[in-house]
Order: C-alpha cells, then structure tokens, then sequence
C-alpha cells in the first residue's frame, strides 16, 4: 500500500490530473462563470424565502442551509475534479463576494435591496400577526427565541427584532427586565460574599 502511494506521488500524470483543467468538460470562462451565477441565485432565492433559513429556528431549515453546499456543488464546479478548479471556482466566489460587499458598503440602497429591511415581530408586547406569517413564523419559533434569551415564553417579550442576517434582537417587558436585573445583580453578591469569606477563611489559615 505505502509503495502503491509513493509510486502515484512521483507518476506525472496524477500531478497533471491536479492542476490542469479538462478541456473536454469545462473551460476557465464557465469555471468563473458557474460560481457567480449560482451566488446570485443563492442571494435571490434566500431573499424571496426569507430570514427564516439564516435564523436557523428548527431542525428543519438548519438541514436545508447543510444541504445547499452540496446540492449546488456540481453547478459550480461542473465535472472537473482538477485541484487548480476548484481554486478557480473559489477565487470567483470571493470576488464576487467582495465586489458586492463593495456595493453595499459605498451604497446603502444596495444593501437593503439584497438583505432586505429589519422586521418587527413584536412592538410593545403585541404581535404583529401579518409580519410572522409574512417570515413564516409561528407562536412556538417565538416561544423558542423568548426562551434563549431568559425569558419564559412569548408574553414575556415587549419587542423582538429580525435582523436582515437572521438575527433576533430581544427585548423583554420592564417588569421581566427589572427582575432579571434584580436576579443577576443577587447573584453577583452572592458569588462576591462566598469569594470573601473563602479569602477571609484561608487569611485565617495563613495567620
């Protein structure tokens, strides 16, 4: 087995089939071109489904975001396996990526063209039923994202924000931010007093 390797390491036909593109199968127009038209309907399509797939709320669409690399793989890189492709495929999904962010970051409009605007889901405790069906959410996603952020379920929720990147910004009602304030603060007080009478204890050791 190990001289089976070493002999394939120097043949000079496996560092041919590494670097050289096949020209029967792809040419380095297609290998540029592949990649950037599978970015941009990738923007598009998660655009017209929305923030749902980012934000990642259930198994269900963290398998879907797991099963775009795969499904798209074969467009972008079409039937050539060459290790100086695959560089080629990626080089262009970087730069295509950077021209965009480019965009964006000298035009605000661009920016909210491809990511779209933040939603509010919930405004001063109520829920706006039109903005959760519009995202495809349902009371128990909220209830999932009261309960990552130390809240016990939706009710407990005076805004909730979704963010252009999937993103959730949470805030809970005044009396629920007071207590979880008054909980952490006694916490801290808590851990301080057990730290001084461990430092007071081993000074009464060392005495």
């Amino acid at each position: 087995m190990l001289i089976t390797s070493l002999l394939a390491f120097f043949d000079g036909s496996t560092w041919q089939n590494m670097f050289l593109l096949e020209p029967d199968q792809v040419t380095w127009a297609e290998k540029i071109i592949r990649p950037v038209i599978v970015y941009i309907a990738l923007i598009v399509l998660l655009r017209i489904v929305g923030k749902r797939e980012l934000a990642q709320l259930n198994p269900l669409d963290l398998v879907v975001i797991l099963s775009l690399s795969n499904t798209v793989q074969n467009a972008i890189i079409g039937n050539d396996t060459s290790l100086v492709g695959g560089l080629v495929g990626a080089a262009a999904l970087l730069g295509i990526n950077s021209l965009i962010a480019y965009f964006k970051f000298r035009n605000s409009k661009i920016e909210t063209v491809i990511e779209g605007k933040p939603v509010t889901i919930i405004d001063s405790g109520k829920i706006d039923h039109k903005e959760m069906s519009r995202e495809l959410m349902t009371e128990s996603d909220i209830d999932i994202i009261a309960h990552e952020n130390g809240l016990d379920d939706r009710h407990d929720i005076d805004r909730l924000v979704l963010d252009p990147n999937g993103t959730f910004l949470v805030e809970g009602k005044g009396e629920i931010k007071d207590a979880r304030f008054k909980r952490e603060v006694l916490e801290k007080i808590d851990n301080l007093t057990k730290q001084l009478n461990e430092l007071n204890a081993n000074l009464g050791k060392a005495g």
